[in-house]
């Protein structure tokens, strides 16, 4: 089934954003110069990082007990680059994330405590053609973040613990998804192109090649420009949007 035509909100009447993902960089690979214009534009953008990347890196002799504090600073530094400066960690095991109801409450007590107009995540369906933005965990947090899109958090009645702890229902309205295998929707980011790059570039315990990290991620949004119709030598990061009715 195709996914319906994207009808995003003007960024003019959106003044919350939170963007969640599975592991640190996540959301800098996917959607970095995009969430660089929006707090441009004085929109408050939040994030929440499942795991913590334990799994990640390319050093074969690393004290693994380290890379936790170490994927979470480079993350934290990262943000900073694209005008971000609440991080929500949850701390689960990077290579273990599974759509659980602990997982989906634990995204809805993050959402109506951020109380956001745009729901930022990632795809809950497998992209063939680029298998290596399909990571099980994606897969698993954006499912779970779906389903707290929809219809938890805006549900009085589901997780009533949270309403006793004053967390009223709140219904998000927008979602946008990164990775997913049918965008609807492309951000020219062609001017915000150098801070998504150093927020990637604070990743450094993932880069074992960083002299040929920007030439990549040039190409690749080289490429999704030219699939939106932008002029030649613009920049652009694809989306999936989708609208509450």
């Amino acid at each position: 089934m195709s996914v319906p035509v994207a009808n995003p909100r003007p960024d003019a009447e959106i003044e919350r954003v939170l963007a969640v993902v599975a592991h640190p960089d996540d959301i800098d690979f996917g959607g970095a110069g995009t969430i660089a214009q929006w707090t441009r534009a004085g929109i408050e953008v939040s994030y929440c990082i499942v795991t913590d990347g334990q799994a990640g890196g390319f050093e074969a002799d690393r004290d693994r007990a380290e890379m936790p504090a170490v994927r979470r600073a480079e993350q934290t530094t990262a943000a900073k680059h694209v005008g971000v400066h609440d991080l929500h960690f949850l701390g689960y095991e990077d290579g273990s994330v599974e759509p659980t109801r602990d997982l989906v409450r634990r995204l809805v007590r993050v959402i109506r405590e951020v109380r956001p107009q745009r729901l930022l995540g990632q795809s809950p369906e497998r992209n063939w053609s680029r298998l290596r933005v399909s990571h099980p965990d994606h897969l698993a947090t954006a499912e779970a973040t779906v389903r707290a899109f929809y219809p938890a958090a805006g549900n009085p009645f589901a997780f009533p613990e949270l309403e006793a702890e004053g967390l009223k229902a709140w219904d998000v309205g927008e979602l946008w998804m990164m990775e997913h295998p049918e965008a609807n929707h492309y951000v020219d980011v062609t001017d915000t192109f150098d801070r998504k790059l150093a927020a990637l570039m604070s990743h450094a315990s993932q880069h074992p090649d960083p002299d040929g990290l920007p030439a990549r991620i040039r190409r690749w949004m080289t490429q999704s420009a030219t699939a939106a119709g932008f002029p030649a030598d613009h920049l652009a990061e694809p989306f999936t949007v989708i609208r509450l009715s």
